[in-house]
């Protein structure tokens, strides 16, 4: 599968220098990932850019993930002044557990505030995350309105404002643009079923078999439930033609109409629809 990404260290370099010297500004650091791929949907050099700075991590759409697996992320990541929460940005599911964590992260720092008299302490925040994992959507929920633009255009940087919350809290969007690691092939596919990365540059069908392939492995039982299949064939196209054929996908004299078959699969996978799936388990 050919993905036609532009990729430029160059930006990536300039992105990690802007991020490091912006981190003197803020508190903590809110990193998003997508909770059904929670490794592909981290820039792979996050833990460097960010060291040294407290971080909660939300894994977002959590909800159309497998509860347990989500619970096992959350424990992995949490470790000494990092905490990771299962969230929803989009319908603000968990994001109310952000203050206690800052509180508990920040306790230390804001106990000697208070010691010095000072009382209306507000907390800064750096929001971080490759593209299309739901940065705008927490930065908007959070803002109670639309500041960040949603339908992320990766590569356009915004000037630097802080987003003001109810919480006494205070965002940064991220200068610039972090990337994933798109040269790992599963990475790349991982991203692309997930729609973290736009499907005008993907072959549809094509990813539609590799999703097939991967869910015929990973959620068999969930696959047959949802489109009423009595078994699954050893060859992930022939999974797509009975689909099809249930659908009604079907054109002129009995051919498979691939593009609105994908299309459906693509979509109902990324709604949930046929179950709560983690592609990436811990």
């Amino acid at each position: 599968m050919y993905m036609k990404i532009n990729w430029f260290p160059g930006h990536m370099l300039k992105t990690k220098k802007e991020i490091k010297e912006n981190l003197k500004l803020v508190d903590l650091v809110i990193e998003i990932r997508d909770a059904r791929i929670v490794k592909s949907s981290a820039n792979p050099d996050i833990d460097e850019i960010c060291s040294g700075k407290p971080r909660i991590i939300l894994l977002n759409k959590s909800d159309l993930c497998e509860e347990a697996i989500v619970k096992k992320w959350c424990n992995k990541l949490s470790t000494g002044d990092i905490k990771a929460l299962a969230v929803n940005c989009v319908t603000g599911k968990g994001l109310k557990e952000i203050k206690p964590l800052i509180d508990q992260l920040l306790k230390e720092k804001n106990d000697r505030l208070r010691a010095k008299g000072i009382v209306n302490i507000i907390t800064r925040a750096m929001v971080v995350g490759i593209p299309n994992v739901g940065k705008s959507s927490f930065i908007n929920k959070m803002a109670q309105n639309n500041i960040a633009k949603t339908g992320d255009r990766p590569g356009v940087t915004k000037s630097k404002q802080w987003i003001k919350t109810k919480i006494g809290l205070e965002l940064m969007d991220t200068p610039g643009v972090l990337w994933p690691r798109f040269e790992d092939m599963e990475v790349g596919l991982n991203l692309a079923f997930t729609g973290a990365v736009k499907d005008e540059v993907i072959d549809i069908e094509e990813l539609a078999i590799k999703l097939i392939e991967r869910l015929q492995v990973i959620a068999p039982e969930k696959l047959k439930q949802r489109y009423k299949l009595e078994e699954l064939s050893a060859d992930p196209l022939e999974t797509i033609n009975s689909i099809a054929k249930k659908r009604g996908a079907v054109i002129s004299g009995g051919e498979i109409d691939y593009n609105r078959i994908s299309n459906v699969i693509l979509d109902e996978f990324r709604g949930g629809k046929i179950g709560k799936i983690c592609l990436e388990t811990v």
